[in-house]
């Protein structure tokens, strides 16, 4: 199946799905996770193609490659991982969808050829999908297996250089061409400016910001905070639950609030938040346990983060990841939010939940939508 952002899928029967499953529950080494059941028989336009992802689990933040994989804007509930609250966008492969509305007739892909052997063969059930959610390990420690702590069994290493992937990103109405051109302008004056230097880039990051400051674009998204290493960093509590409307602080008040290495309490401040700062948003979770990609153990914040209603990471300033369309969503602390009124959210926006609709969209139909010079997709360095 071919598809691209915008186009109408619809989700296999569980016996369909089940008969393209080895006996862990994976095609193509990538698990089929037990809630993705509920979307069967249900139809789903494509978010995005996942052409392209990203490296979280080695620490090389790196881009990998995905053969034949789609993201339907549907989440992970973290029910069968302990109650994992990242909210992870959930990975499709081709063969668990069939178009709609189209001209295209589906053939459903078996893991084994259909021959004698393989009708007598075990056959993937429910049962083996939920067990294994779970590693087979020795001691107390449960280590959860998912989508996202097995993403290097799945995907390829992608070299940056690999113009395929930038092809793929408008090819699929991933993103526009003036997306792609204003990410790879970022990328050019971040290294070809040497605005990532400490010692040599203060001239380019400063003409970075006047630019951006009379367009009404994004600041430069790499700047440094202002604690020294070794020094605490503050820490505010302001009591958020789901529901609560906030605005996030200014670039420059939370840049007082990390150190050199641009962490609050050991929560980091990527530069894929800065394009959201002075906005207004509705809290859509309060982050306390998350499942440890890299090990699958379930680890319990010790200073809650929260997450914001449709603000996921959008690979605008990513490096390698540029384009990435995971959207994982974004953590933040409290002490970078502030407390809203309705009253006041009224008279600064029409509709605070409207980063909410808007992530309901797919990539294409938001890049269609004219914004102002800076606030658009940018690249990544």
């Amino acid at each position: 199946m071919k598809a691209r952002a915008g186009d109408w899928v619809e989700v296999l029967s569980k016996d369909e799905i089940l008969r393209t499953l080895d006996k862990h529950g994976r095609l193509e080494g990538l698990p089929f996770m037990p809630q993705m059941f509920r979307y069967c028989g249900q139809r789903f336009r494509i978010y995005s193609t996942a052409y392209k992802t990203c490296d979280t689990v080695s620490g090389n933040y790196s881009g990998r490659h995905l053969h034949n994989g789609y993201h339907l804007n549907l989440r992970c509930d973290g029910r069968a991982y302990g109650g994992c609250q990242a909210g992870c966008l959930i990975f499709w492969k081709a063969a668990w969808l069939k178009r709609v509305g189209g001209p295209v007739q589906y053939v459903p892909s078996l893991t084994h050829a259909p021959n004698e052997e393989a009708e007598s063969s075990p056959r993937c059930t429910e049962s083996d999908v939920l067990d294994a959610t779970k590693r087979p390990e020795l001691g107390a420690n449960t280590r959860y297996s998912c989508q996202a702590t097995e993403l290097l069994n799945y995907t390829t290493s992608l070299s940056w250089w690999d113009v395929r992937q930038y092809l793929e990103s408008w090819r699929s109405r991933n993103r526009t061409l003036g997306e792609i051109a204003r990410g790879f302008f970022y990328l050019s004056y971040y290294y070809g400016t040497l605005a990532f230097s400490d010692r040599w880039g203060r001239p380019a990051r400063w003409l970075y910001n006047r630019t951006q400051a009379v367009t009404g674009g994004v600041p430069f998204p790499r700047l440094k905070g202002t604690i020294p290493l070794g020094q605490p960093t503050p820490r505010r509590d302001l009591g958020l639950r789901p529901g609560d409307l906030v605005r996030v602080r200014s670039y420059q008040e939370i840049l007082a609030t990390l150190d050199a290495r641009l962490s609050n309490r050991g929560l980091a401040f990527d530069a894929e938040l800065v394009p959201f700062c002075g906005k207004v948003f509705r809290v859509s979770t309060c982050v306390e346990r998350f499942v440890d990609e890299k090990t699958g153990q379930l680890r319990r914040m010790n200073t809650p983060a929260v997450i914001l209603a449709g603000v996921s990471c959008k690979a605008l300033y990513s490096g390698r990841r540029i384009f990435c369309t995971r959207g994982i969503h974004l953590w933040w602390r409290e002490i970078w939010l502030e407390r809203v009124a309705v009253d006041e959210c009224v008279s600064l926006s029409p509709d605070p939940t409207h980063a909410q609709r808007q992530n309901m969209r797919t990539p294409h139909e938001l890049g269609q939508r004219r914004l102002p010079l800076g606030t658009r997709r940018a690249g990544g360095g």
